[in-house]
């Protein structure tokens, strides 16, 4: 991942050549260290800032009077519009730096945090109750996603470049557990400032203080961002293929991206609702939502090291085929379970464990199966296909919470097959990946109408993944 030596004096603002490459080997080694460093920092404030505001705009929408639909229309607007901003930004790497585009996206996304402070006003006067859900969901499921989206294809390529391959694994491990941590406390905190309002009655104010602070700590990030070392790089014109040419193509991240539009429209056909059951159904206080929804994450980052190490050492495949196989649980969980502390010690801890290996995995997998100049179209298709998912998902799981009329709790529906369409995306898509440089899986066959020949296949399949070992071998798999 480290930049030609030709490049050089471009990143030194030469524009001779220099001579000594050690020293300027030195300087760059040197100079991505400290990048590392200072984006620790940049994150933890980001993060602040990010679960101050973004951390409870379901709550902020149903204390403006939104409802279930609402909820998973904004969920679903900002899963499209967000990897929009992706494809968008992807083409701007052609003209601007990496740089440039990121710090530009975070200080409008500041910006955007008065007219939200405006609705909390109108709100809390009592003014243009009907219309206020509506314009949080425009401005922060369409507006603030797409320009977030636009900067952040452009900071992932900018860090993938400043972390050696063979650190990908512990370094991201790591950093998101620092910035987990960061974000838990600000989650923690700031619940228990909006339940001291909400006793008080004043609710509507407590959103507005959390969102005056993210301000404050969304443009500290901003400085942070602007100290961090940039590499040259710009995306060649001849690096650009389109959306139609990545699915026809269908290679091993092509497939590794269907299928995760696959299972994120399953995932969020349940996803956005364990907030409305909690606030809704079982009736929780914010300081116990807060504390119900963060166990995941923080169980997820007490084993985020350890998938990290495992990444590195053996690859992403398992670390995917672990999470993708517990996430379904979770759903069928939240049915039978109502005490915080169950839904803690239960969920909380099956999600932790999915969420390690899901997202150390697909994390590492993507910067393992993308070459650094297709990355960010790789990453933004990518990211279109989970947005396009979650778009789908989430909307129509809104639409059958809030209005589907069956025996069974609509709820409980989705529910059940939010589960069962994650388990089947699994075993059908998971199989035809490979580790790009490992030796693949013997392929799962789902035919229900050879039962016989279904049973064997997974006696094979699974006998296969249990003594799979990583062999390297002299394939690149990349794009």
């Amino acid at each position: 991942m480290f930049i030609n030596v030709f490049y050089y004096s471009r990143v030194m603002g030469d524009d001779s050549i220099v001579n000594d490459e050690i020293n300027e080997s030195n300087y760059l080694m040197h100079s991505k260290e400290h990048a590392l460093r200072m984006s620790l920092k940049e994150g933890c404030h980001q993060s602040i800032g990010v679960n101050m505001s973004s951390g409870f705009l379901t709550p902020l929408l149903l204390a403006i009077g939104g409802n279930s639909f609402h909820v998973g229309l904004m969920t679903s607007l900002n899963g499209l519009f967000d990897p929009s901003g992706e494809i968008y930004g992807s083409k701007l790497m052609e003209k601007h730096s990496r740089k440039k585009l990121w710090m530009y996206a975070k200080f409008w996304i500041v910006l955007l945090q008065i007219p939200t402070l405006a609705l909390i006003y109108f709100a809390f006067s009592g003014r243009f109750e009907n219309v206020l859900p509506w314009v949080l969901i425009v401005l922060w499921g369409i507006i603030i996603p797409f320009i977030y989206g636009a900067g952040y294809v452009s900071w992932l390529s900018w860090l993938g470049d400043l972390v050696p391959e063979e650190r990908k694994g512990k370094f991201f491990a790591s950093r998101n557990r620092v910035i987990g941590i960061v974000g838990l406390v600000t989650l923690i905190v700031s619940s228990f400032i909006l339940d001291i309002f909400k006793t008080k009655g004043y609710v509507l104010l407590g959103f507005t203080f959390l969102f005056i602070f993210a301000v404050v700590f969304r443009m500290m990030s901003v400085h942070y961002t602007n100290k961090i070392f940039n590499p040259y790089f710009r995306v060649r014109k001849k690096s650009y293929f389109s959306f139609l040419s990545f699915l026809k193509r269908y290679d091993n991240y092509g497939k590794f991206a269907v299928f995760q539009f696959f299972f994120y429209f399953s995932m969020m056909l349940s996803a956005p609702f364990f907030a409305v059951r909690m606030l809704e159904d079982l009736n929780f206080g914010y300081v116990t939502y807060t504390i119900v929804s963060i166990s995941s994450t923080v169980f997820y980052l007490l084993f985020a090291p350890i998938a990290g190490k495992f990444s590195d050492k053996h690859g992403n495949l398992k670390l995917i085929y672990f999470g993708a196989f517990l996430f379904p649980i979770v759903p069928l969980l939240w049915m039978f379970l109502s005490s915080p502390i169950a839904l803690i010690l239960i969920p909380g801890i099956i999600s932790g464990l999915a969420n390690a290996g899901f997202v150390i995995g697909t994390t590492s997998f993507s910067y393992n199966a993308s070459s650094p100049q297709k990355r960010a179209y790789c990453f933004a298709y990518s990211a279109l296909l989970v947005g396009i998912g979650t778009l789908i998902g989430s909307f129509l799981g809104g639409i059958f919470v809030q209005y589907l009329n069956i025996g069974l709790s609509s709820m409980f529906f989705v529910f059940i097959i939010s589960s069962i369409l994650m388990m089947i995306s699994s075993l059908y898509f998971l199989p035809k990946l490979t580790e790009g440089y490992r030796t693949k899986f013997e392929a799962f066959h789902f035919d229900l109408t050879y039962p016989g020949k279904t049973i064997n296949s997974a006696v094979i399949w699974l006998k296969s993944f249990a003594h799979w070992q990583p062999h390297l071998i002299n394939e690149s798999g990349r794009n």
